[in-house]
């Protein structure tokens, strides 16, 4: 006997909602297995990991800051996802939106104006729309797999950082630690209150509201819609593939490279061998169990968000493994896509017939 996928006649609209909370509850069930494998209690467990971090006002604050860049980097890989377009490489351009928006507090760090931010954060979405159009230029001249070349390019992008603040980048008065000078003045995102949170999580909420206008209320999102859904249709109605291809790659690099330079001259405050904990790689999670869709994207990023204070909570109050949050964002993904194909297709038993 064997296993096939056969195609639903027709799929339940109310599943397609209730999907992301079935693949939620399913992550919580697995948790609960792996504390209790642990010798943990896994309802205190599970109460540490996704109730501790929205305890106090502190914790709140540093949820809106972890949930920033992945929300704006999840917004924009919705779009590509939504036009069949596989971007896998935004946390190379996040890193490459933060080397460029970091060009003028490393090379003019006297510089001191209000028109040094506004120009380090077009720097930085310009970083990341360059590093993401090669992936798109590869796959409408050669037809190369963008899933293949935006990854690769992750590391290339990962590299290029750590060489730059180790050598011609590193800070002369930092002890000969592997960093970049501090980011100070109108060089560093504003804050609200003397908190945390930062410029960069205002900007997560503009770009979740026009990209939600662009997708539903204009004609390059309906273009969009159409050629991820019926391709062929698409061309027929003249929509163009490679042009669709250009302006997600456009726009989902511009977005991660935006984020990459608010993690810098927000949280970071200097270029370091490693700025991001994954955010590129989390926010394809984001993507899907936001639906595709930009405000579902701001609700997954902020539940997102929690995974990576709970990760923390975990280690400090727990002892456990700093990878339980790899572990809990890999089984939410797999949940993620297992009730989505589940959704559209069911599983049938097929009897081999012997050979004669």
């Amino acid at each position: 006997m064997r296993l096939v996928l056969e195609r639903r006649t027709e799929s339940s609209p109310r599943m397609l909602l209730l999907s992301p909370l079935l693949a939620i509850g399913l992550t919580l069930a697995s948790g609960a297995v792996i504390f209790s494998s642990l010798g943990l209690d896994p309802l205190l467990a599970l109460a540490v990991y996704f109730v501790e971090p929205l305890s106090s006002l502190w914790s709140i604050e540093e949820l809106i800051v972890k949930a920033a860049p992945l929300v704006l980097i999840g917004a924009g890989l919705a779009v590509c996802y939504l036009a069949n377009v596989w971007n896998i490489g935004a946390e190379g351009q996040f890193t490459a939106g933060a080397i460029a928006g970091s060009i003028i507090p490393v090379m003019f760090h006297g510089w001191q104006s209000p028109a040094v931010l506004p120009a380090m954060l077009l720097l930085g979405a310009a970083g990341g729309m360059a590093y993401g159009a090669i992936p798109a230029f590869l796959k409408n001249r050669f037809g190369a797999n963008e899933i293949l070349t935006s990854l690769m390019l992750v590391y290339v992008a990962q590299l290029g950082l750590d060489w730059l603040v180790r050598g011609p980048w590193r800070d002369p008065a930092g002890f000969n630690f592997p960093q970049s000078v501090a980011f100070e003045g109108w060089q560093a995102l504003p804050t609200w209150g003397g908190g945390r949170v930062h410029l960069g999580a205002l900007l997560a909420l503009v770009a979740v509201a026009v990209l939600a206008v662009v997708l539903s209320r204009t004609l390059r999102g309906f273009e969009i819609r159409v050629l991820g859904r019926a391709p062929r249709a698409g061309g027929f109605a003249g929509f163009g593939r490679e042009r669709a291809v250009r302006f997600c790659f456009l726009v989902s690099g511009g977005l991660a490279g935006l984020a990459g330079i608010c993690e810098v001259a927000g949280p970071s405050g200097q270029l370091q061998p490693t700025i991001s904990p994954g955010y590129g790689f989390t926010a394809i999670i984001v993507a899907f169990l936001g639906r595709l869709n930009p405000v579902g994207v701001l609700l997954a990023g902020l539940l997102l968000g929690v995974s990576y204070l709970g990760g923390e909570a975990a280690q400090a109050t727990l002892g456990v493994s700093d990878k339980i949050v790899r572990v809990f964002q890999g089984i939410l993904l797999v949940s993620i896509l297992a009730c989505d194909t589940l959704i559209v297709y069911r599983i049938r038993i097929v009897a081999r017939i012997g050979r004669t």
